[in-house]
């Protein structure tokens, strides 16, 4: 009797708890920044340390960047937030963006779009030489890509192959077509260096 008296005020406590749970607004995904700089006398100082929120933007995926140059070399003569200036999905001429993306699980809706989806999205900074794209979600853009995987597993579709990637792993993405695509249960994090560059 205890037994079972037990086991449904168990059950209860955790029908309650995922009621709660799903009642709940969801957590915006962020990751936190620090950001260095001298002071007057040239002494190294933390200059910002916070969380940087994660928001879908040009596609249901959320993104957040975190750095943004406009020049090159890159200069420190600035007294605003440099990731708070607009851009694209590329980098500025001569700048770089330093991104963090997550990638959720993809659905069936997806393979539905229209397989030059994400082109249009990148617009006139794809390079000219490449293949048409294969997947709704394949671009090419006009930069060279450092990406890391933080968390989670994903798979880079090229023209003719996959590569599969865990955290962990690093990519230079040389302005190839190329698709992420996560076949998993649970999102992927990537942290993207972008940096403008010649047409290939």
């Amino acid at each position: 009797m205890r037994h079972s008296v037990a086991v449904c005020i168990l059950a209860a406590s955790m029908a309650l708890a995922e009621t709660i749970v799903a009642q709940q607004p969801p957590v915006q995904p962020s990751v936190r920044r620090v950001i260095t700089t001298l002071d007057n006398t040239g002494k190294a100082i933390v200059m910002a340390d916070g969380p940087v929120a994660l928001r879908p933007e040009r596609s249901r995926n959320p993104v957040g960047d975190l750095w943004i140059t406009d020049k090159s070399p890159a200069d420190f003569s600035w007294t605003t937030d440099r990731a708070a200036k607009p851009v694209g999905l590329t980098p500025p001429l001569n700048g770089t963006i330093f991104r963090v993306v997550d990638f959720p699980p993809v659905t069936p809706d997806m393979d539905k779009l229209d397989v030059n989806t994400m082109m249009k999205v990148v617009g006139d900074h794809a390079p000219k030489r490449g293949l048409p794209p294969k997947h709704p979600m394949m671009h090419r853009t006009r930069s060279l890509d450092y990406a890391l995987v933080m968390s989670g597993e994903i798979d880079m579709m090229l023209d003719q192959d996959t590569v599969h990637l865990k955290a962990g792993d690093v990519v230079v993405q040389q302005a190839t077509n190329h698709a992420w695509i996560n076949r998993g249960k649970v999102p992927a994090r990537v942290a993207f260096i972008l940096i403008d560059s010649q047409e290939p």
